[in-house]
């Protein structure tokens, strides 16, 4: 069937992901049912907030006092939805292995009220063959008949916070079906909200494909890291370098060395490959060894920081620290999987104390890895500690002036661009 603004989209989970697909559906006409169940998050909707610091506060209010937006935590009315887009975390469990449980309990909420005639599309980041595997046999269990009662696709989502020149509705949107039937209908779902559908032969060739898209960054980075501290030891910058061999127009695509890898797919992607690829007895050597590089930054910056500290003739042990930067990327509030928790854990670990500074994320949220850290607030930038880190290069950084600072500064992102006297690249 084609869709029309009379057709109803459902979104699950209301995220960096999902909450932009909600507001692309609604710009083109759609009425759309938010699902959710964090209720803080439905209950800022329908007041007309936003909760993302990217996406502006009036987008939602718009949609929301034009009627077009609902939302809910009563996941019953998916039997209103013509369309149901799930979008909800697939993170690694600490074996750094897929955890689909997300994923799982949502299927299992939604199903049960999944109507005839309706289009499935999974846009959560997996291995290949996780539609095939997770959904369709749900879906077989309450009689439907794929491609005939209910359309199965797999779409992955493109998300990329506070990128101002692509948004959700102008990023090449991948399609695949499980049968031609489904493909078709998928085509149709997301042909009404973006510029361009790219459609695959399966539901596991677009699942491949998202993988192969970070996979890519992940052994790039792993690289641009490993290079770093080669040119380190040659006494050079590997930023003058990168800068100067991106000045080839073929060949080459710059990609820049960090403190560790962070948000909801780079550090996470990769492994879901590794771990499916073992099924068919084969190891991944070139992306275990791009990860093992990866993980093993936060460890370079500490020694870079214990470095700075004994120049000063401190120890680690009873320093206070002030970490710049708690968001993964700059100028976004997204802290998902950011290397700054990592380096938060190993400082605490070897006594220091740590403050962190961070507009975009004023107070920490609640997450699975490190809620230890919930409540913390951010604290104003001073001289008044033992040393300075900066992990994440927000434009703020870029623009203030350290060079009257006494304190030691680490720089993880060649950021600083009026440093102290004390000044370390790390």
């Amino acid at each position: 069937m084609p869709f029309s603004p009379e057709s109803k989209i459902g979104v699950v989970g209301l995220g960096y992901v999902g909450l932009p697909l909600v507001l692309a559906y609604i710009n083109k006409g759609f009425n759309v049912i938010g699902f959710d169940i964090d209720s803080a998050k439905t209950e800022k909707l329908l007041a007309g907030e936003s909760y993302i610091k990217h996406i502006p506060s009036e987008a939602v209010a718009a949609a929301s006092s034009g009627g077009r937006l609902q939302a809910t935590t009563d996941f019953t009315r998916v039997e209103d939805v013509d369309a149901l887009i799930l979008c909800v975390p697939t993170p690694l469990d600490h074996h750094l292995e897929p955890d689909l449980s997300f994923v799982r309990s949502t299927l299992d909420s939604v199903v049960p009220y999944l109507k005839s005639g309706a289009v499935l599309s999974l846009e959560s980041t997996t291995y290949p063959g996780t539609t095939e595997e997770e959904i369709l046999p749900r879906l077989q269990q309450r009689g439907h008949i794929p491609g005939e009662t209910v359309f199965i696709v797999y779409s992955p989502e493109r998300e990329d916070p506070g990128n101002p020149k692509f948004q959700a509705t102008n990023i090449p949107k991948v399609v695949g079906g499980h049968t031609k039937r489904c493909l078709e209908q998928g085509v149709a779902l997301y042909k009404a909200a973006f510029e361009k559908v790219v459609p695959v032969s399966s539901t596991k060739v677009a699942e491949l494909t998202k993988l192969l898209e970070n996979i890519y960054r992940a052994v790039n980075i792993g690289l641009a890291n490993e290079m770093k501290i080669v040119a380190e030891a040659m006494d050079m910058n590997i930023w003058e370098v990168i800068d100067a061999a991106a000045t080839k127009p073929f060949g080459f695509t710059p990609f820049y060395p960090g403190p560790g890898l962070g948000g909801h797919c780079i550090p996470i992607d990769p492994f879901y490959l590794t771990w499916k690829a073992r099924e068919f007895g084969l190891h991944t050597k070139f992306i275990e060894l791009a990860g093992q590089i990866n993980r093993s930054m936060p460890d370079y910056v500490i020694r870079k920081v214990v470095e700075a500290l004994n120049n000063d003739k401190k120890s680690v042990n009873g320093s206070r620290i002030l970490l710049l930067g708690l968001a993964y990327k700059p100028n976004v509030d997204d802290d998902r999987e950011s290397p700054s928790y990592v380096l938060m854990d190993k400082l605490e670990a070897m006594g220091a104390t740590v403050d962190y500074n961070d507009p975009f994320v004023p107070v920490i949220r609640p997450t699975r890895e490190h809620s230890q850290y919930a409540g913390r607030k951010s604290v104003e930038i001073s001289d008044n500690y033992d040393c300075l880190l900066l992990a994440t290069h927000h434009d703020l950084y870029k623009e203030k002036d350290f060079t009257s600072y006494k304190s030691p500064i680490v720089d993880a992102r060649n950021c600083i661009k009026r440093p102290s006297a004390k000044y370390y690249l790390a």
